[in-house]
């Protein structure tokens, strides 16, 4: 059997499949038509083999309770170990619908109200948002933008801000969303071994582990046996084979107090099995996926330099972050001197195109967007060129 979704150029009609990118803009107060590229999802059918999982299962025609046996088990720690070198045990593994239901399981896991949470702005929003909902404390290390537009981190002020606030809990970005740096066995060693000395819990979200397009990803929890201790690893197909919709995480905890508490959270949520249709498609992907996953990794690299040269010659005043990983790119418009609300009608009502607003992520975001690149090259041409319109009209009046 070969792969049969390999033509990513190939547009999918996603309006009418109740897909939250296309189907509810006027429900978030934008236009009905606008332009989305800002969910983290894919504009691309999955692999072929994960459709054919999924058919077969909805055939079947019974929807009961549903149990991940050892072929799931040995899925996630093959793919972990053929793609990252990391070898995991069956028993580290506790599956969620997703990472962010995780990193909440996580703050009431190891914190109580009032605590300060650390994390590294700008970054994923609803990593404040779950820390804010339950009544915790934002400690935020700003990441620190260099003058070529890269990010670097401020482990001074790291280190600074948990013996201040006394911090517990630290939630990691991994490749990091939305900057998209890499980050290096260097940098990631360090902030382990400031948490290891302070007895920080770390939560490594490395869902985009999979979308490294320089550098390497390190997988925090594997640099040093004494991470096994305080790492929470969170991981996914989701991203990787464009499968958020199905509600599969995994969540990978050497340490058995560790895991014993945040299961404990689960629990006491109400949360046990997940949904049969992501077991399914989950060893599906890491099973057969491969052909489809490095050929879609190919073309989301092929937009990601395209973006970059193109933004380089028609919008040179607007600075395009090095992209690392993710298929999420960072773009800097301070230099049009607009306030966050000017460009977001500028993006959106001016050029018809949805994009993340940098101010989402952190103050530190401000007068940034970022794109989701995941998608046909003719839909990322025609977001530029509606951007670059709408740009120039500003400039020139």
């Amino acid at each position: 059997m070969s792969e049969k979704n390999l033509n990513f150029d190939q547009p999918v009609e996603r309006r009418g499949t109740h897909s939250l990118k296309y189907d509810f803009a006027e429900e978030r107060g934008r236009k009905k038509d606008i332009l989305p590229l800002w969910v983290a999802d894919m504009d691309f059918k999955t692999s072929s083999f994960v459709q054919e999982a999924l058919i077969r299962q909805a055939e079947h025609g019974i929807y009961g309770y549903t149990e991940s046996d050892q072929e799931y088990y040995d899925a996630v720690s093959s793919w972990m170990e053929c793609r990252h070198g990391w070898k995991i045990d069956k028993e580290w593994i506790t599956k969620t619908p997703g990472i962010v239901f995780a990193l909440a399981m996580a703050v009431k896991a190891y914190t109580e109200p009032g605590d300060y949470i650390l994390i590294q702005d700008p970054v994923y929003y609803p990593f404040r948002e779950v820390i804010e909902s339950n009544d915790r404390k934002v400690a935020a290390n700003i990441l620190i933008c260099k003058e070529d537009g890269s990010y670097a981190i401020d482990f001074e002020d790291f280190e600074r801000q948990i013996v201040e606030k006394g911090v517990k809990l630290f939630l990691f970005c991994s490749p990091h969303n939305p900057v998209s740096r890499v980050w290096t066995r260097e940098e990631v060693e360090r902030l382990g071994d400031i948490c290891l000395k302070h007895q920080v819990i770390i939560v490594s979200d490395e869902i985009h582990a999979d979308f490294v397009f320089e550098g390497k990803h390190q997988v925090l929890v594997d640099l040093k046996d004494e991470y096994k201790d305080i790492t929470v690893t969170c991981t996914s197909p989701g991203k990787t084979f464009n499968l958020a919709g199905l509600q599969i995480s995994n969540i990978i905890i050497p340490n058995a107090s560790l895991r014993k508490e945040f299961q404990h959270q689960v629990t006491a949520a109400g949360y046990s099995q997940v949904g049969a249709p992501g077991i399914f498609a989950l060893i599906a992907a890491y099973t057969q996926g491969e052909e489809w996953y490095q050929a879609m990794k190919q073309y989301v690299k092929s937009n990601i330099d395209f973006l970059h040269t193109w933004m380089a010659e028609h919008l040179p005043q607007i600075k395009v972050t090095k992209t690392e990983g993710t298929y999420l790119v960072w773009m800097d418009f301070r230099a049009l001197g607009l306030s966050d609300k000017e460009l977001k009608e500028l993006i959106e009502d001016k050029a018809e195109v949805w994009l993340d607003g940098g101010a989402i992520f952190g103050e530190s975001g401000s007068g940034f967007e970022r794109i989701n690149v995941a998608c046909q090259r003719a839909t990322l041409v025609e977001a530029l060129d509606r951007i670059e319109k709408a740009v120039k009209e500003k400039v020139h009046g």
